[in-house]
């Protein structure tokens, strides 16, 4: 009864996701047979100097103990926002070194980064730009791993990749499900160390993923079941997470809350929300995770005064977010607002036990630049994906309600 009015049949629609995912608190250690099971046995790992540090790459290089599967390279200089430069760098690396397949250990970057370069290397080009855009590979990619370190991007199951090109001034995306890993590794290892402000940050980013397909125009009954798995476990896991980051069974759950957020936007898309937070963050340098945390609830208050169909579904997402006891006892003209409300809460919570941001002008955010974010807003791939059109003063709108 729940769910009835609710679940939504499209005329068409198209799900796909080719990731195989492995999860565990021993899951690491599968890597060698499953590279073998792909024909390969000399892989190169990218990273970045934090999760070095961190001490995250040697339980990778450990797991490899006792096996014929030999690391080829480690390249650990992967900067944050990567670039052409450095993926031609890491494709000659692997050249030398005779490796065969990749593996990326970190967030988002060091991701997009090992994308970039499996293309280099299956293209036989130094020249990425030729293949900015959507669909334009062809040819089987090389064996490639993701390790998340981070439980937020869901960039391990996505078939996208930005990267800089500082010749040309241009941020380069390519689409392609080519682009996806042949597996992803989810083990609590890798995520324990995230300091409490940026586990509760990816947390949200992940959470913002999950509603935001939840409500878009894409949305499909597949997307909607790995965004409600994805709701669920954040509401019952990221406070716990916050607090105690050595707790393996919430950091397992947030991880795979990650990357249920990721099966379900990377098919059904974002919203206004992610079209202001990627603004955010490119006029202002506010981490990603933080700008969607924030503007979250005022993107869901300006659908639900846009569209009674959206609010149907931001009605919906009560029942994931606060459970069915609450669901059943909020009327259902309140259940909008409860949602929101909610949402607050849970951003409340977190701000008290890690400090992070609850608004743009804490997060360092100056007024003079709200209207060069809002411009910058509807320029930007996600706002076509908005389930209601956003104007500019729309978009000054939220963001100024979020100030």
């Amino acid at each position: 009864m729940l769910f009835k009015k609710n679940v939504v049949i499209p005329e068409y629609y198209e799900f796909f996701n080719s990731v195989k995912v492995i999860s565990g608190y021993k899951a690491l250690e599968t890597i060698p047979f499953e590279l073998g099971r792909l024909g390969a046995k000399r892989p190169i790992i990218i990273t970045d100097k934090g999760v070095s540090q961190a001490g995250l790459i040697k339980h990778v290089v450990d797991s490899f103990a006792g096996t014929d599967t030999v690391i080829g390279a480690i390249f650990d200089e992967t900067p944050q926002d990567s670039s052409n430069v450095v993926v031609n760098q890491i494709a000659a690396i692997y050249r030398a070194q005779n490796c065969d397949s990749i593996i990326a250990v970190g967030g988002g970057s060091a991701i997009d980064t090992a994308k970039g370069v499996n293309i280099v290397i299956t293209e036989n080009t130094d020249d990425l730009l030729k293949f900015m855009g959507n669909y334009r590979l062809n040819k089987p990619m090389k064996p490639f791993v993701v390790i998340p370190t981070t439980a937020g991007t869901g960039s391990e199951v996505t078939m996208v990749a930005v990267i800089a090109n500082p010749e040309k001034n241009v941020k380069m995306a390519f689409t392609s499900d080519l682009l996806l890993p042949k597996f992803t590794v989810l083990d609590p290892r890798m995520t324990a160390s995230m300091p409490p402000k940026i586990t509760a940050a990816t947390g949200m980013d992940a959470l913002t993923h999950a509603v935001e397909a939840y409500i878009g125009p894409q949305k499909n009954p597949i997307s909607d079941a790995f965004a409600a798995a994805a709701m669920e476990l954040i509401r019952n896991n990221i406070a716990a997470a916050v607090k105690d980051g050595a707790n393996k069974d919430v950091r397992l759950a947030m991880a795979n809350a990650a990357l249920l957020a990721g099966l379900a936007f990377s098919n059904s898309m974002v919203g206004i929300v992610h079209a202001t937070a990627h603004a955010t963050g490119g006029v202002c340098h506010v981490p990603h995770g933080i700008a969607n945390s924030i503007l979250l609830p005022y993107g869901l208050e300006f659908y639900v005064g846009k569209s009674p169909k959206v609010k149907e579904y931001i009605e919906s997402l009560l029942l994931h977010l606060a459970g069915p006891e609450v669901y059943v006892q909020t009327p259902p003209a309140e259940r909008a607002a409860k949602t929101i409300a909610t949402i607050r809460s849970m951003t409340a919570e977190l701000k008290k036990l890690s400090g992070l941001p609850v608004r743009l002008s804490e997060a360092g955010v100056t007024e003079d630049k709200l209207e060069r974010i809002a411009q910058t807003a509807l320029n930007d791939g996600a706002v076509a994906f908005s389930p209601v059109e956003v104007s500019l003063t729309e978009a000054l709108g939220v963001l100024k309600a979020a100030y």
